[in-house]
């Protein structure tokens, strides 16, 4: 369904709306691709830079925009770790649980985490300022134990550092 308001028109499912200036980047993306399909991650990462997450009805308005069924959207949004399909803090610190950051030290730094935000693996505090998620790997193996927030990687990390990090992030 389109729906015209005064200045702009909107892409509406039930449930979904997107806004005139992510329909128009999902455009704007859509045209560096021969098919359509391979614009739907970019398409999703639109949504959820501008929302914070990807809600449900956004794959049936991305879909609508990009001339594609629906349900491809859906499978990239669930396939890729990276797509929230929930509400997640303003920051996502994802703490790397492979064999060499668990060798490394992981499970210490994990702890601390616990303890100065007050929640487990993927919770969201009550402030909403951070969710923690574990994540396979960062591919910062040889800086274990390494964790990200948002999109900074850090490596040797130490329960002692913990703190330090987490103030960085307001």
């Amino acid at each position: 369904m389109i729906q015209t308001t005064n200045s702009s028109t909107l892409i509406q499912t039930d449930r979904f709306t997107l806004s005139e200036t992510e329909r128009s980047a999902i455009e704007h993306e859509m045209h560096h691709y021969e098919d359509p399909r391979a614009a739907s991650i970019e398409a999703l990462k639109i949504v959820q830079k501008a929302r914070g997450w990807v809600p449900d009805g956004a794959s049936e308005a991305i879909g609508e925009v990009l001339g594609i069924p629906a349900s491809d959207v859906e499978g990239v949004a669930t396939f890729y770790s990276q797509i929230f399909r929930q509400p997640v803090g303003r920051h996502v610190i994802r703490v790397c649980d492979s064999m060499t950051c668990y060798i490394g030290g992981h499970e210490s730094v994990l702890a601390e985490m616990h303890k100065q935000l007050g929640i487990g693996l993927g919770q969201t505090t009550a402030d909403n300022r951070f969710t923690l998620l574990p994540v396979c790997c960062l591919g910062n193996c040889d800086k274990a134990p390494a964790l990200m927030i948002d999109d900074d990687t850090f490596g040797d990390v130490r329960p002692d550092g913990v703190a330090a990090l987490l103030e960085a992030y307001p």
